[in-house]
Protein backbone atom coordinates (compact mmCIF):
# COMPACT_ATOMS: atom_id res chain seq x y z
CA UNK A 1 0.00 0.00 0.00
CA UNK A 2 0.98 3.33 -0.99
CA UNK A 3 2.45 5.59 1.92
CA UNK A 4 0.20 8.36 1.40
CA UNK A 5 -3.36 6.07 1.45
CA UNK A 6 -2.31 4.24 4.28
CA UNK A 7 -1.59 7.14 6.32
CA UNK A 8 -5.26 8.34 4.93
CA UNK A 9 -6.63 4.93 6.30
CA UNK A 10 -4.67 5.09 9.89
CA UNK A 11 -6.00 8.73 10.06
CA UNK A 12 -9.72 7.32 9.86
CA UNK A 13 -8.51 4.14 12.54
CA UNK A 14 -7.39 6.58 14.75
CA UNK A 15 -10.31 8.76 14.94
CA UNK A 16 -12.46 5.35 15.46
CA UNK A 17 -9.93 4.56 18.24
CA UNK A 18 -10.75 8.02 19.71
CA UNK A 19 -14.29 7.50 19.88
CA UNK A 20 -14.04 4.16 21.47
CA UNK A 21 -12.44 6.05 23.90
CA UNK A 22 -14.57 8.40 24.62
CA UNK A 23 -17.17 6.36 24.65
CA UNK A 24 -15.87 4.27 27.33
CA UNK A 25 -14.64 7.48 29.31
CA UNK A 26 -18.06 8.43 28.99
CA UNK A 27 -19.55 4.79 29.87
CA UNK A 28 -17.36 5.54 33.23
CA UNK A 29 -18.19 9.04 34.22
CA UNK A 30 -20.53 9.81 37.21
CA UNK A 31 -23.33 10.05 36.31
CA UNK A 32 -22.59 7.75 32.61
CA UNK A 33 -22.92 9.96 29.80
CA UNK A 34 -25.00 7.40 28.12
CA UNK A 35 -26.36 9.29 24.70
CA UNK A 36 -22.46 10.78 23.80
CA UNK A 37 -20.97 7.36 24.11
CA UNK A 38 -23.56 6.29 22.25
CA UNK A 39 -22.87 8.83 19.54
CA UNK A 40 -19.12 8.09 19.99
CA UNK A 41 -20.12 4.37 19.27
CA UNK A 42 -21.49 4.71 16.13
CA UNK A 43 -18.83 7.41 14.77
CA UNK A 44 -15.92 4.43 15.43
CA UNK A 45 -18.23 2.02 13.43
CA UNK A 46 -18.72 4.79 10.63
CA UNK A 47 -15.16 5.42 10.37
CA UNK A 48 -13.82 1.90 10.92
CA UNK A 49 -15.86 1.22 7.88
CA UNK A 50 -14.62 4.61 5.59
CA UNK A 51 -11.19 3.20 6.46
CA UNK A 52 -11.33 -0.21 4.66
CA UNK A 53 -13.15 1.66 1.70
CA UNK A 54 -10.52 4.02 2.17
CA UNK A 55 -8.08 1.01 2.00
CA UNK A 56 -9.44 -0.15 -1.55
CA UNK A 57 -9.67 2.52 -3.17
CA UNK A 58 -14.05 3.02 -2.72
CA UNK A 59 -15.32 5.92 -3.06
CA UNK A 60 -18.45 6.76 -0.80
CA UNK A 61 -20.26 9.50 0.12
CA UNK A 62 -20.49 11.55 2.98
CA UNK A 63 -23.02 9.80 5.37
CA UNK A 64 -23.72 8.29 8.55
CA UNK A 65 -25.74 5.49 7.36
CA UNK A 66 -24.13 2.23 8.34
CA UNK A 67 -26.23 -0.18 6.76
CA UNK A 68 -24.54 1.53 2.82
CA UNK A 69 -21.49 1.97 4.38
CA UNK A 70 -21.36 -1.92 5.47
CA UNK A 71 -22.84 -3.42 2.01
CA UNK A 72 -20.00 -1.41 0.66
CA UNK A 73 -17.53 -3.16 2.58
CA UNK A 74 -19.33 -6.76 2.50
CA UNK A 75 -19.08 -6.01 -0.96
CA UNK A 76 -15.03 -6.07 -0.82
CA UNK A 77 -15.03 -8.81 2.44
CA UNK A 78 -17.39 -11.31 2.83
CA UNK A 79 -15.87 -12.30 5.68
CA UNK A 80 -17.04 -9.29 7.36
CA UNK A 81 -20.70 -10.25 7.82
CA UNK A 82 -20.64 -11.21 10.93
CA UNK A 83 -19.27 -8.13 12.40
CA UNK A 84 -21.92 -6.26 10.26
CA UNK A 85 -24.76 -8.10 11.58
CA UNK A 86 -25.69 -5.63 14.08
CA UNK A 87 -23.65 -2.58 13.02
CA UNK A 88 -26.94 -0.83 11.76
CA UNK A 89 -28.67 -0.23 14.97
CA UNK A 90 -25.60 2.06 15.66
CA UNK A 91 -26.72 4.45 13.06
CA UNK A 92 -29.70 6.17 14.56
CA UNK A 93 -26.97 7.68 16.65
CA UNK A 94 -25.17 9.95 14.83
CA UNK A 95 -27.93 12.04 15.51
CA UNK A 96 -30.98 10.46 17.59
CA UNK A 97 -29.41 12.67 21.22
CA UNK A 98 -27.88 15.14 19.57
CA UNK A 99 -30.80 17.49 19.93
CA UNK A 100 -33.51 17.74 22.28
CA UNK A 101 -36.33 15.60 22.21
CA UNK A 102 -38.27 12.65 23.26
CA UNK A 103 -35.94 9.73 22.78
CA UNK A 104 -35.58 6.87 25.13
CA UNK A 105 -32.07 6.56 26.38
CA UNK A 106 -31.15 3.02 26.37
CA UNK A 107 -30.03 1.34 29.26
CA UNK A 108 -26.42 1.25 30.67
CA UNK A 109 -26.10 -2.39 29.88
CA UNK A 110 -27.14 -1.79 26.41
CA UNK A 111 -25.19 1.20 25.84
CA UNK A 112 -22.21 -1.28 26.61
CA UNK A 113 -23.71 -4.06 23.61
CA UNK A 114 -23.28 -1.00 21.11
CA UNK A 115 -19.81 -0.16 22.59
CA UNK A 116 -19.01 -4.22 22.07
CA UNK A 117 -20.27 -4.03 18.59
CA UNK A 118 -18.20 -0.78 17.29
CA UNK A 119 -15.26 -2.61 19.52
CA UNK A 120 -16.09 -5.89 17.40
CA UNK A 121 -16.36 -4.32 14.38
CA UNK A 122 -13.05 -2.48 14.54
CA UNK A 123 -11.35 -5.17 15.50
CA UNK A 124 -12.41 -7.25 12.64
CA UNK A 125 -11.46 -4.26 10.06
CA UNK A 126 -7.87 -3.63 11.93
CA UNK A 127 -7.45 -7.23 10.91
CA UNK A 128 -7.60 -7.10 7.68
CA UNK A 129 -5.45 -4.39 7.41
CA UNK A 130 -1.76 -3.88 6.99
CA UNK A 131 0.01 -3.29 9.65
CA UNK A 132 1.37 -0.07 8.02
CA UNK A 133 -2.47 1.54 8.25
CA UNK A 134 -2.46 0.31 12.24
CA UNK A 135 -2.94 3.54 14.54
Amino acid sequence: MQPDKAATVRGWLSKATNDLRGARIDLEADPPLIEDALFHCQQAAEKSLKALLTSHDNPFKKTHDLDELGSACLALDAGLSESLLSVSTLTVFAWEFRYPGDAQVPSMHEAREYLDIANRLYTAILARLPQACHP
